[in-house]
């Protein structure tokens, strides 16, 4: 049985002022044609989170398309690869710039979406990441045309925090990817975690990329410590395999993960994925899979899929920029994000692009309520409320979603 709790984490927003241009990027004029580019993992250490969010995207452009359109024409896909590094995502954002996108849906990875916002964003167009967690985005500077759907980890960490203390760990060691998504985690659960009478016996931040984590490994097993905190990629399981080998893997201590390594992937990296039972963490958002029906529909766009993490932020963030659109009256990528807040908020709730089609149409304020959650934008762009996911790994290597934690900034 899931069980179920509301706290208010202990998020912190800044608010802030956004002066958005008077019109258009110099990369191409509004035409009338809402066209949205991809830059999300078809490569990479995050590549397992690619087609989920890919089949979000699709699945939300198929239905916008099927109730009409926006603007009286089809919304154009133009699918894009992010990698792992700011040379791809780049490469990527250039061609679409030139295709005349007026908005990019991704980065999955933090760290990649800081290489490219301010290419995107001083084109004026829109950024709108399903999966970016890092606390940065918050008060960045972006001509308020960044936004995302998944919840800052201000909110994971308190989770994260929350639940070390709550199943008896006093002590614990981080083991941290260095990039902007780790390390803005880290803060964020060491602070809280601190505050609630943890003690961090031992942290380290460690290059994603290295040939092996021997060292690393080795000084968190010395630590001695209660827990063990993975943040990072699929360089986690390299990790887990020399925690294991030492004797600190799940079966011996408690080991805790988060968004960027507790998916289904995780397992499939060892021959026997028991050895990950009882492994615990934190993933932001709903429970998709508990949505039997969005499930059905995304596996009618892709029938392969086994992971579904970040599918209703990615679908989700079409249908906003869509909606906005129709608010707007154009394409225009400034103007069409200075109405993507406001049809989250405030209005007549509705849940679908017709129900809230036809409310626009009528001259109605809309309040769009996702898959994803209610959304209720603040100012800066991102959800006000938000759900945490306690997954669990349980014995034949499947995640499992064991609590989930309710937090509102």
């Amino acid at each position: 049985m899931i069980k179920t709790r509301a706290r208010r984490l202990g998020a912190i927003v800044v608010g802030l002022s956004f002066i958005a241009a008077a019109c258009g990027g110099d990369d191409g004029p509004a035409d009338g044609v809402l066209r949205l580019g991809g830059i999300l993992p078809e490569t990479g250490n995050l590549a397992f989170l690619g087609p989920p969010e890919f089949a979000g995207v699709e699945l939300a452009v198929k239905e916008i398309n099927e109730a009409g359109g926006v603007l009286g024409k089809d919304v154009e896909w133009l699918p894009g690869d992010s990698g792992d590094n700011g040379d791809v995502a780049n490469a990527t954002v250039d061609r679409l710039l030139a295709e005349n996108v007026d908005g990019f849906i991704g980065a999955a990875s933090s760290g990649v979406s800081l290489t490219v916002i301010d290419k995107i964003t001083k084109a004026g167009k829109i950024q709108f990441s399903p999966a970016n967690t890092s606390p940065t985005f918050t008060d960045y500077a972006d001509n308020g045309l960044y936004f995302r759907t998944a919840p800052s980890d201000v909110v994971q960490g308190a989770a994260l925090a929350d639940l070390m203390i709550s199943d008896g760990a006093q002590t614990a060691a981080f083991l941290v990817l260095n990039d902007a998504y780790g390390t803005g985690l880290l803060e964020y659960t060491k602070a809280p975690y601190e505050a609630a009478g943890g003690t961090v016996a031992y942290e380290v931040v460690y290059d994603p990329q290295a040939e092996n984590f021997d060292a690393e490994v080795s000084a968190a097993v010395a630590a001695g410590s209660d827990a063990i905190v993975i943040i990072g990629f699929d360089e986690t399981t390299k990790i887990l395999t020399g925690l294991i080998e030492a004797g600190a893997g799940p079966a011996d201590k408690m080991i805790y993960g988060s968004d960027g390594n507790m998916g289904n992937a995780l397992a499939d990296g060892f021959d026997d994925p028991s050895v990950l039972e009882g492994m615990r963490g934190t993933v932001p958002g709903v429970d998709i899979e508990s949505q039997t029906a969005f499930i059905d529909r995304l596996l009618a766009v892709d029938p392969d899929l086994t992971d579904f993490a970040y599918s209703g932020e990615s679908y989700d963030a079409v249908m906003a920029i869509a909606l906005a659109a129709l608010v707007a009256g154009t394409d225009d990528g400034v103007a069409v994000g200075a109405q993507i807040n406001d049809v989250t908020r405030g209005g007549t709730k509705c849940t679908s692009f017709k129900e809230c089609a036809d409310l626009i149409a009528a001259g109605t304020d809309i309040d769009f309520d996702g898959v994803s959650g209610p959304l209720e934008f603040i100012d800066a762009g991102e959800p006000s409320e938000a759900s945490i996911l306690i997954k669990e790994f349980d014995a034949t290597g499947t995640l499992q979603v064991v609590e989930i934690i309710y937090g509102k900034i």
